[in-house]
């Protein structure tokens, strides 16, 4: 469960996310379908990992979590 004030930073950057789906850097090889997007909450480095669908314009939230803990 994250903090609130945590939520309101993740909700800000998904609307980012939203907004330029190509905002985040892709990954390559075996997760070259994940985007991730990073940001910071509460003095620490987050990171939003994402993948799209063009075909129908979607963007699926896969993970969110501190950088340390996120692969």
């Amino acid at each position: 469960m994250l903090h609130n004030n945590t939520a309101a930073d993740v909700d800000a950057a998904v609307e980012k996310v939203q907004q330029s789906p190509e905002i985040g850097d892709r990954k390559r090889v075996d997760l070259a379908t994940l985007y991730v997007y990073k940001f910071h909450s509460a003095g620490q480095l987050y990171l939003l990992g994402y993948t799209l669908d063009d075909n129908v314009r979607l963007v699926y939230l896969e993970a969110v979590g501190p950088h340390e803990n996120f692969y």
